[in-house]
């Protein structure tokens, strides 16, 4: 079954959308999250190499998700017009960009993970053990892509619930895998942090097979009809979708920014960033949903250029948003320690990441903003300005603002708080250029 997204109540089409999704995320930042936990039983120093490796992982992930972001948008678009054959054939040449993709990703990562490391200032078992970790998550970077881009397929036909589960089911069994190959047992020997990372790339053959089932169900597959290679088609999705694409791999970029400039603080707070970049991304997790949501919804009415309805998506969007924004705030204010607690018993980590927590309790409803305008320009095609923003809000900025902090010699919440004015700015520019762009269709 493929949902109509162009017609209905655009309330209930955000819920259908938004909280399969929601919740999926949420046991994938579990998924994380076990990780993290873990990596902290095993060491400081394993913890800091987790975190340390993230930008890299997320790098790739980055590249992934925007370029499948690029699918939904683009599959969409020609279902709200009505041509069921170009859509699927959008999809056939999907899955050969994602073969492309995946090569690409795993060449380079392989070839440029020493440096970066060694750039944050990792050496000698520091450097192994992230080593240990990150290698094995770059042989599995072709099951990372077909996951995201099978998903996105899914998504166009307004099919959240099928990534739902399968992230549902991955984090109750990467409890079990990761226990299992960090502490050894059953002829097993005990992995280390090598046992996490090859935990993950397991369970992703697992979902990325389970996603293949759901989707030749569809009927967007057609698995008769001939495939055509259409250089055109692949120049529309890469055209779609490196803003996104750059989007994300800036926000990798970023966050290898703020840790070079928190690591000369020491390893704890190293620590305590990636913990807090955990916590922080379970408060969001319904914001995420949301922007799954807009994107399927504006994409949609966008090719039948029902433009009234994407204005109501958007308004939904960030009053829903704003729910989250005010009860998600009061949880990492009131309960900051708390929550670090849960993931590490150094004090110096809880403090250092409660710091950090109290910082983000305030930038939860800029981000939504963010989050849903971004859908939205994807949504309707003009995903330029995405590129724009970013790197100003991950590379640019930071690196002035960060740069003048620590010539100055303040204290590392100098670091979260210019973090947190630009991207306050940032929001606020994101929603002035949308909301532009979107009137101008509507005056075509």
């Amino acid at each position: 079954m493929q949902l109509d997204l162009t017609r209905g109540d655009i309330r209930r089409h955000i819920r259908t959308l938004a909280l399969p999704a929601s919740i999926g995320f949420f046991f994938h930042t579990l998924f994380n999250i076990t990780d993290t936990y873990f990596a902290g039983l095993i060491s400081t120093q394993a913890l800091a190499a987790l975190s340390l490796s993230f930008p890299i992982f997320f790098i790739i992930i980055s590249a992934a998700g925007g370029m499948s972001e690029a699918v939904t948008a683009v599959v969409g678009n020609a279902l709200g017009e009505g041509d069921e054959a170009r859509a699927r054939h959008i999809a056939k040449n999907t899955l050969l960009l994602g073969a492309l993709l995946a090569a690409l990703l795993t060449a380079a990562g392989y070839a440029g993970t020493p440096l970066l490391l060694r750039e944050l200032g990792a050496e000698g078992a520091y450097l192994a053990e992230a080593l240990a970790y990150i290698n094995l998550i770059i042989y599995g970077t072709g099951l990372f892509v077909f996951t995201f881009f099978i998903n996105a397929l899914l998504n166009a036909v307004g099919d959240t619930v099928s990534f739902r589960n399968v992230l549902v089911i991955a984090a109750f069994v990467n409890v079990v895998l990761d226990y299992w190959f960090v502490r050894g047992g059953l002829g097993i020997g005990a992995m280390g942090v090598s046992g996490i990372a090859l935990a993950t790339v397991l369970i992703e053959a697992m979902s990325a097979a389970y996603l293949l089932y759901r989707f030749v169900s569809k009927p967007l597959y057609a698995h008769r009809s001939v495939f055509r290679f259409d250089t055109a088609v692949l120049r529309e999705l890469v055209a779609q979708g490196i803003p996104p694409s750059a989007n994300l791999g800036l926000m990798a970029a970023g966050v290898y920014i703020i840790t070079y400039f928190a690591a000369p603080f020491g390893q704890e707070v190293v620590a305590a960033y990636g913990i807090g970049m955990r916590i922080e991304q379970i408060i969001l997790m319904p914001a995420v949903g949301l922007n799954v949501a807009v994107l399927a919804i504006v994409a949609q009415n966008s090719g039948g250029r029902l433009y009234t309805r994407i204005l109501e998506t958007i308004e939904r969007s960030l009053f829903y948003g704003g729910i989250v924004a005010l009860f998600g705030g009061m949880a990492l204010l009131l309960g900051a320690e708390r929550l670090m607690e849960l993931f590490s018993h150094s004090p110096d980590v809880i403090r250092e990441g409660a710091l950090y927590l109290r910082v983000e309790a305030f930038l939860i409803f800029p981000f939504v903003v963010i989050f849903t305008y971004v859908a939205m320009l994807q949504g309707i095609k003009r995903p330029a300005f995405i590129f724009y923003i970013s790197l100003a809000r991950q590379v640019v900025a930071p690196l002035i603002v960060l740069g003048l902090l620590a010539q100055a010699g303040f204290g590392v919440l100098s670091v979260w708080l210019g973090i947190g004015g630009i991207v306050i700015l940032s929001a606020l520019l994101t929603r002035w250029y949308a909301r532009r762009e979107l009137a101008s269709l509507q005056s075509d």
